[in-house]
């Protein structure tokens, strides 16, 4: 599958966490390639048959399985491992879901749902979704990091420092990621992939969807970065610029209660105009619509908008 990569990560040599102590899947030289067998983010439990039936079912004990790790010879703590994300292999299948106690607006949507999508994985063709919608397509990697220096196990959900669960869907081919180096060997690894997703990943999920991803891996001795950074290669939003967008916000003292205003709002336009059911507008806004802090200096209220890309309802 990959005709340049030094060596194979297979879908086996996973983890359900970080830890310091976790023996290498794989020893590699700075500046060689990998293949990484990724799972999706329910571990495989969410194929292209499930069911909410599948979905209530879920075993959380299994969920973000991310793969390696992989031990970088030379790596040393103040160090930054430069990850150069090359090429992803789609599988043409992937999922959204609302899971109950999860998500921005989790008070309001309790009850589960779930939308079962299929791809072209050569075109790589918008994938439709409800009363037609046509979500445009780019893989990316949501957790992607290296272990932290803390002794013993942590969670794969929450991001840290040194990267992890970031949901960053700019995290796509062509661009160079940097991550702070914690532990010898940086002990890297990934998992997460997804089709698509907007920024904020509204409702928890995005299009997950299980891949492969070829990485290459280096160092940049005595970088000291605090916080993860990266590179682009090209801009980020052009795939889903070419009709304009619907934009509504949210307005108020808290950021938090202007993001949930300005998804909510939303949700109210595409129910009262394009025709969908309110847990499948705010499952359609978590794959393709993206949160943006507008404003952020005229006390005593702040400004969250809500951009959503015409071209999906086009």
């Amino acid at each position: 599958m990959c005709s340049i990569c030094n060596h194979t990560i297979h879908q086996a040599q996973h983890n359900f966490g970080w830890n310091r102590d976790f023996p290498p899947a794989l020893t590699a030289r700075p500046g060689e390639t990998i293949l990484f067998e990724c799972m999706d983010s329910s571990g495989g439990q969410l194929g292209a048959d499930a069911t909410l039936e599948t979905l209530a079912n879920l075993d959380f004990a299994k969920i973000n399985p991310v793969s390696g790790p992989v031990f970088i010879e030379g790596a040393q703590p103040g160090d930054a491992l430069k990850v150069t994300i090359n090429k992803f292999h789609p599988s043409g299948v992937g999922w959204t879901a609302n899971i109950p106690g999860f998500g921005l607006l989790a008070d309001q949507f309790e009850d589960p749902a779930l939308h079962v999508w299929k791809y072209d994985t050569a075109s790589m063709a918008p994938s439709a979704f409800g009363p037609g919608g046509k979500v445009p397509l780019k893989p990316f990697t949501g957790t992607i990091g290296v272990a932290p220096a803390e002794p013993g196990l942590h969670s794969v959900v929450p991001p840290r420092r040194v990267g992890g669960n970031m949901d960053i869907r700019d995290l796509t081919a062509g661009v160079t990621l940097y991550l702070p180096i914690e532990v010898e060997g940086a002990l890297f690894s990934v998992g997460d992939t997804h089709a698509a997703q907007g920024d904020g990943e509204v409702c928890g999920t995005a299009i997950e969807s299980q891949m492969n991803v070829e990485l290459t891996l280096d160092l940049v001795k005595g970088a000291n970065l605090k916080t993860p950074r990266f590179t682009t290669s090209e801009p980020v939003t052009r795939h889903l610029d070419g009709a304009g967008y619907e934009v509504t916000m949210g307005i108020g003292p808290d950021l938090m209660t202007s993001a949930r205003e300005a998804v909510m709002r939303m949700i109210d336009l595409l129910t009262a105009e394009h025709g969908y059911s309110p847990v499948d507008a705010y499952m359609l806004c978590s794959v393709c619509g993206d949160l943006r802090i507008s404003e952020i200096v005229d006390m005593p209220n702040w400004v969250v908008s809500f951009y959503f890309p015409r071209i999906v309802l086009a």
